[in-house]
Order: C-alpha cells, then sequence, then structure tokens
C-alpha cells in the first residue's frame, strides 16, 4: 500500500501550454506559492468528482451546434465524459474541424458553463478533511486548466494547485510531479492512472464507469459519494501510519523505549512489542524530581501488563546549570540528561536503538528544543516518523485497549516553573504538593476535571483548569475557595485561577517574542509548519 507521508511539490506555479493528454500547470488558486505539505497529498478529478459538470457542458454544445449547425446530441456527449474535448469532437466533426471546434467550445465555455454546474456532494468535507491532516488536494484534469479554475473560483472550493490538460499518461505524470499518494476519480481511466503512479486509487460512483468497473480498473475502494471520503480517509491513514511504524520498528531490531507513562510513550511501548516481542524491548523510566511520584506506579503496572522490563534509572538534569537557569530552552537540557542516559545504558542491555514518543504534531510545534536535544544524540521517533499525530495515537490507543488512551497530557513538573525562574527540588515539590491538593479539593466538592496545572509564577500561583470546571468554580464559591486554600497550604503565598482555562504550552506565552523564535529557529531538524494556500 502506497504511504500518505508528504512530498515536497517541486511543480511550477503558472499553467504552460500543453499537448493532448500532457498536464499543464499546477495553477495555484489564490496566485500564491506552491507550497510542501506536511500531510497527504491528494489528487482529486474534476468533472463528476467535485463537479457536476454535466449542466453546463450540455448548454456550451447546444450553443456550439446553433453556431454550426451541427446537430450535436448534448445528451449523448454529457453521458460519457472523461476524455479530453477533442475526442469528443471527433465524434461530430471532421478531423480537419475537430481542434477548431475544441478551441471554439473552449471559447463558449466561461459563459455557458460555468454558472450552471453544481458541486457534487460531500465536496466541500472531503476537501476539508485533508487540510485536517494537514494535507494538499490538488485538481487533476482533462479539463484546461484556466477552465478548471474558473469551476474552482465559481464555487469556492478550496483546493491547493490545479493540474489542466491531463488524460491517462499525463495524470499520471502529474501525480509523480506532485506526490500525489491517494486520487480520487470518477473513471476507468481515472484509476489505471493512479495505479501508474504507484498512488491508491478512489472510486467515486458519480460519473459514467460503475462501481464494478472502477473496481476491476484498480480501486483500492469504491465510495457512493464523496460524502464517504473523510470517514476513508481517516482510516486509510491510520491504516497506512500504524502499517509505518510497525516497519520502522522491525527495522530497528531491538528498543529501548523512554517511556514516562505518558499517552505516547506508553503506545510506543505497546507498538514496539507487538512489532519486536517482549523480549526485544525495554521501557526506561527516568527517576528524578520532575517526575511526578503519582505517575511511577501506574507506569510500573503498564510495563509489566505488556511483559516489558521496566529499568528506572535515575537523572541528574538538577545538576545542569542550562537546566536550573530555566530559560527558553530547558527542555533541551532535560532531554539532553535524558538522553545520556539512556544511550549507554541501552548499549549496557545489547539493545539497538532508544526512542522517544514524540508525534507528529509534536514536531510542528516550534518551539521544542528536547526534540533537537534527542536528535542531536541520535534517538528514533517512530512515532513522528511514521506522520502519527496525538490524536492518532489516542485512537489506536483506544483501538488496542490500552488504558492510557484517553490520558491528559502531563508535562513534566518542571514546565509549571515561569522561565528565568531557577528550578529547584523545592519548587518541583511544592508545585507537586499544589496538584495533588487541588485534585483532592476538587473530588471532595464532584468536580471532575481532565486537564489541571498549578504554575509556579515566582511571586504567586496560577491555577489552570479545563474551561468548564473554571466556570463550575465561578458558580460555586465554597468549591473555588477550596482550590485557592490547598494551593496555599501546598506553600504558595499568592493564588490566582487563570479565567483562561488550561493551555498547553501556557509558560511560552510569558516569553518575548523575539526569544520564543529564537528557540523555534534553533530547532534544527524539527519540521515547521508551512502556510497552506487556497482559494
Amino acid at each position: 500500500m502506497p504511504t500518505a507521508s508528504p512530498t515536497p511539490d517541486r511543480a511550477r506555479t503558472t499553467a504552460s501550454p500543453a499537448p493532448d493528454g500532457a498536464p499543464e500547470g499546477p495553477v495555484v488558486p489564490s496566485g500564491g506559492p506552491v507550497v510542501a505539505s506536511e500531510g497527504p497529498v491528494v489528487g482529486f478529478d474534476l468533472d463528476l468528482t467535485l463537479i457536476d459538470s454535466r449542466p453546463g457542458i450540455k448548454a456550451a454544445f447546444d450553443v456550439l451546434a446553433a453556431e454550426t449547425g451541427v446537430a450535436i446530441d448534448s445528451d449523448l456527449v454529457v453521458s460519457r465524459l472523461g476524455p479530453p474535448v477533442e475526442h469528443e469532437m471527433a465524434h461530430w466533426f471532421d478531423s480537419d474541424r475537430a481542434v477548431a471546434m475544441a478551441d471554439r467550445y473552449r471559447e463558449l465555455y466561461p459563459t455557458h458553463a460555468i454558472a450552471p454546474t453544481p458541486s457534487l456532494p460531500g465536496v466541500a468535507d472531503a476537501l476539508a478533511a485533508v487540510h485536517a491532516h494537514r494535507g494538499r488536494s490538488i485538481v487533476v484534469t482533462a479539463k484546461a486548466a484556466r477552465l478548471a479554475q474558473l469551476h474552482v473560483a465559481h464555487l469556492g472550493l478550496d483546493v491547493d494547485a490545479i493540474h489542466g490538460g491531463a488524460w491517462q499518461e499525463g495524470k499520471t505524470e502529474a501525480m509523480l510531479a506532485d506526490g500525489i499518494s491517494v486520487y480520487v476519480g470518477d473513471h476507468v481511466h481515472d484509476m489505471a492512472a493512479a495505479r501508474g503512479a504507484g498512488a491508491t486509487g478512489v472510486g467515486v460512483a458519480t460519473g459514467t464507469s460503475s462501481p464494478q468497473e472502477l473496481a476491476d480498473a484498480g480501486a483500492e475502494v469504491v465510495l457512493d459519494t464523496l460524502e464517504e471520503f473523510p470517514g476513508w480517509l481517516d482510516e486509510h491513514l491510520l491504516a497506512t501510519r500504524l502499517d509505518a511504524l510497525d516497519a520502522q520498528l522491525r527495522e530497528l531490531g531491538s528498543v529501548l523505549v523512554a517511556y514516562s507513562g505518558g499517552a505516547d510513550s506508553a503506545f510506543l511501548l505497546a507498538a514496539a512489542v507487538r512489532a519486536l516481542g517482549a523480549d526485544r524491548v525495554v521501557a526506561a523510566t527516568a527517576y528524578s524530581g520532575s517526575l511526578p511520584q503519582a505517575e511511577r506506579g501506574p507506569a510500573a503496572t503498564y510495563a509489566d501488563s505488556l511483559g516489558v522490563r521496566q529499568l528506572t534509572p535515575h537523572t541528574h538534569e538538577m545538576e545542569r546549570a542550562g537546566y536550573r537557569a530555566n530559560n527558553g530552552d530547558r527542555c533541551y537540557f532535560c532531554k539532553s540528561e535524558l538522553l545520556d542516559v539512556l544511550t549507554p545504558l541501552a548499549a549496557e542491555q545489547g539493545i539497538a536503538a532508544v526512542a522517544t514518543g514524540t508525534n507528529a504534531d509534536d514536531a510542528r510545534a516550534g518551539f521544542r528544543p528536547g526534540i533537537r536535544a534527542a536528535a542531536e544524540r541520535g534517538a528514533a521517533t517512530p512515532l513522528r516518523d511514521a506522520g502519527l499525530t496525538k490524536a492518532q495515537v489516542r485512537e489506536a490507543s483506544r483501538r488496542w485497549g490500552l488504558p492510557t488512551w484517553d490520558k491528559p497530557a502531563a508535562a513534566c513538573l518542571s514546565s509549571r516553573i515561569a522561565y528565568g525562574v531557577e528550578v529547584t527540588p523545592h519548587r518541583l515539590a511544592r508545585v507537586e504538593r499544589a496538584e495533588a491538593a487541588v485534585r483532592t479539593a476538587l473530588a471532595e466538592h464532584g468536580l471532575g476535571f481532565e486537564n489541571l496545572r498549578v504554575r509556579d509564577l515566582d511571586d504567586r500561583a496560577r491555577v489552570e483548569l479545563d474551561d468548564a470546571v473554571v466556570g463550575r468554580l465561578d458558580a460555586r464559591p465554597s468549591a473555588r475557595t477550596a482550590v485557592v486554600d490547598a494551593v496555599r497550604d501546598a506553600g504558595f503565598d499568592d493564588v490566582e485561577i487563570d479565567p483562561r482555562g488550561f493551555r498547553s504550552g501556557a509558560m511560552n506565552e510569558l516569553l518575548p517574542e523575539p526569544e520564543r523564535r529564537r528557540h523555534a529557529s534553533d530547532s534544527g531538524p524539527i519540521a515547521v509548519e508551512s502556510t497552506r494556500t487556497g482559494t
């Protein structure tokens, strides 16, 4: 099965004249630059896949018939859409006139064919699904690029580029040029072109080819309408990326997983056991003041349930001046310490690689110096490399029956301390006591929650809870007072409950903008989210 990993676009940004069947373009509908994709690159045919062009094409042919006096059966014309218009003209005009009539038809087209043409059901959601996965949608069509662009603009279709004049081998060439991994079309020739490009062919039964004909032509799946496409794409990407993860882990041979007990590293641990067997997998949970005591027991229980050896080496990040200083790059020093401990440990155990639970979403965040530290030390990132997002990790964990599938994110305790405030054992312990006390206070008042952070801002503590919980505290003064008192009892003199609610990475908001940008640009090989262009 072809993967849905991103391939940077190398194509031109303006249409160029092309011979019959050779692709034009691509045209970028917004007029902006062609950009690389972080997710799947999905190609779509236009006529009878995205739009029902039959009313418009019929109208243009009727005008052409009136002009030429040739009795063109426009109903027959629209019953066999797919090939370039020159093919259709050959049915009605002598060979010496067919090309000229095709040109005249294209002249008539903008006036007569655009307005009557609607989009097909499910189109907007299908295109949105591609972008939701941070991918790109590219129209690859036999229609002239400028005419295709008129349809896209008229209907407001959110596509990223248009390849016009592409038919049969020309479609294959366009797919290869853009790194298209999935191609959606209604015609048997669309499926043949996808097969030639090594792309997954998705047939949609809204055109002139039957579902069986599409399947026989190589479609991996045939959908009744594009309304089914978002669900199919979700499943396809998850399955493809899980297959890629399994292949990567098998290639490693044996692995020591940097296992914190969180959802990502717990899933990676389970995936490694599936791929390699428990005897070739080791879980390493680093013990230090930044790992809450409450996390240690559940982490050990989970590793034991998988039959995996768990090692608990002590790390000494507090001995690193950069970690204690707690500037914006604190995570770099923490991760450096972790990998400097785990790498020789893996070697002692006869394990080939050390892997972290970094996922594809983590890698897109511009401010992750810890990822850079791990990369510099050769740590494997199988989840990231397979393209698995946080949501996909949770969904796969749910399907595998892992107890961590819905576990809230739980960053290390040092992440609670405001940048520039020195990290000390006292501060870490105080934050841990405060969060435990808040949990108890909320439980005593019957208030459930998903996310909780007590931020140490040096002169005060700031409590972040889910928006809904903040609202309930506002309506219940006694519960609010109990939370504030719990934090005070843990050692903070001044306490506030953040009305904005919980925000992952909220401490980054306190950094000056130049500092944030500097650390983002210093992040080495980390992928940065690119701006998607659209109509």
